[in-house]
């Protein structure tokens, strides 16, 4: 199922992910610092996404269809909420230690420890990324989920697995740009890494896919 137009959002998402490139390309960035800020932005849509599913659950309903290997029960948003921030937390930290790891930017530090580092590791360049990221997913997806209404139809499964989209790409762009990085072809896995992310986000209807397989459950 692919997009047949592009939206405003998508327009402020092409420009987001040209800024890393720009700068990697010709402001002389370090392209292994903005690969840790594609990491960082995994959070910062996890994050969202929990405020998003604290909201559905506080305005619209409180107990939501749990559907467990096809054993469906009622559960409340807060069940949801526990889930995703233990299941998505879990991918996330195994996605940031590779990155770490293959980035080779901190070896002082490891496991848990080297999150205390990424502050430094960043650099201006980085902070300034994740500060864009920031300002870009609370509009996109808080204003924009709250203000078209859309919190209140969509339901709890297919909010709470919508960032998943977004860490199966990542892992795909990491095994990618380990190869590049190790070849030292950093302009070129900057580059591969933003048109890999805004080739499938802006042309492949990833909601729509997750609606469609919801619907599909449902049947069953």
């Amino acid at each position: 199922m692919f997009k047949r137009k592009l939206t405003i959002s998508d327009f402020f998402l092409i420009a987001v992910n040209l800024v890393p490139v720009f700068g990697v390309w010709f402001e002389g960035w370090d392209a292994r610092k903005i690969f840790i800020v594609y990491c960082i932005e995994t959070v910062i849509v996890g994050l969202v996404t929990i405020l998003k599913m604290a909201g559905v659950t506080l305005f619209v309903q409180s107990k939501h269809v749990w559907n467990n290997n096809g054993a469906k029960s009622m559960q409340s948003g807060f069940f949801f909420i526990i889930f995703f921030i233990v299941h998505y937390g879990f991918f996330v930290f195994v996605q940031t230690q590779i990155f770490f790891s293959v980035t080779d930017l901190n070896q002082s530090a490891i496991g848990f420890g080297i999150y205390s580092k990424i502050p430094a590791m960043l650099g201006h360049e980085g902070r300034l990324m994740v500060l864009i990221f920031m300002i870009y997913y609370t509009a996109q997806g808080l204003f924009g989920f709250f203000g078209s209404g859309q919190y209140k139809t969509i339901s709890m499964t297919r909010l709470m697995m919508q960032p998943y989209v977004r860490i199966f790409i990542q892992q795909f762009i990491v095994i990618i740009g380990g190869m590049l990085l190790a070849f030292g072809a950093y302009n070129l896995f900057i580059l591969v890494m933003a048109l890999t992310r805004l080739s499938i986000e802006l042309f492949v209807d990833l909601d729509g896919l997750m609606e469609k397989e919801e619907k599909n459950n449902l049947k069953m």
